[in-house]
C-alpha cells in the first residue's frame, strides 16, 4: 500500500491534521496494517517537500497547536494519476515461503520442509477461519466483508501451494540438492 496516496487519498475531501488522517486512515481501512503516528507526520513532511500537500493553517483544541494540510493541484493530479496506474501483478514469483522451503531443503532434509509446509498449512488454516468469522459478524460493515474476502483469496490460493509442494517436496529436495 502506498501510503503517500492513502493520505493524498484522505485529503481529497479537505483539509486535515495528521491526528485527523491517522484516525481516519484507520477508520477507513480497518483491516489494513494501522499507520503510526510518525509515519504520518513524516510522510507529511515528504508531500509538503515535493509540492503535493501544503500547510492550510493552525488550530488548538485544548492541546498543542495542530498544523491542517491540503492537497495542491499537483497533489490532485498525483492522486488521480496513481488511481489510474494498474498494479502489476506480482513481477518475481518468489516469496518467503518458498525461500524457507528451498533452504531447508538445503540445510536438512525433506521431512524438515515437510514440517515447515505442515506449520505454515495450520497457520494459514487459523487465519482462514479468523476471517471467515469477519464475514459472518452482523457487526462487520461491507468495507470489513470485501477485506476478508480479499484475505481469504489470497490465503486460498497459498493453501494450494502449500499442498502442492508439500506433495511435490521429494522431488523437490532431489532438484535442490543435485544443482
Amino acid at each position: 500500500m502506498s501510503t503517500p496516496h492513502v493520505l493524498l487519498g484522505l485529503l481529497a475531501d479537505g483539509p486535515k491534521h495528521g491526528y485527523d488522517l491517522k484516525r481516519a486512515h484507520d477508520l477507513k481501512l480497518p483491516r489494513a496494517k494501522p499507520v503510526a503516528f510518525g509515519q504520518v507526520y513524516a510522510t507529511l513532511g515528504r508531500l509538503v517537500r515535493d509540492g503535493l500537500v501544503v500547510p492550510a493553517g493552525q488550530d488548538r483544541d485544548a492541546g498543542p497547536d495542530r498544523t491542517s494540510y491540503e492537497l495542491t493541484e499537483e497533489g490532485r493530479n498525483a492522486l488521480k494519476e496513481w488511481i489510474a496506474a494498474v498494479e502489476a501483478p506480482m513481477p518475481h514469483l518468489s516469496s518467503v515461503l518458498l525461500a524457507k522451503v528451498v533452504v531447508a531443503l538445503l540445510v536438512g532434509d525433506a521431512d524438515q520442509a515437510r514440517e515447515y509446509l505442515a506449520a505454515q498449512r495450520a497457520a494459514h488454516t487459523v487465519r482462514l477461519r479468523e476471517l471467515t468469522g469477519v464475514k459472518t459478524d452482523a457487526a462487520a460493515s461491507l468495507s470489513d466483508v470485501i477485506a476478508a474476502d480479499f484475505g481469504i483469496a489470497h490465503l486460498d490460493a497459498d493453501l494450494r501451494w502449500l499442498q502442492t509442494t508439500l506433495d511435490r517436496v521429494a522431488d523437490l529436495h532431489r532438484e535442490v540438492t543435485t544443482r
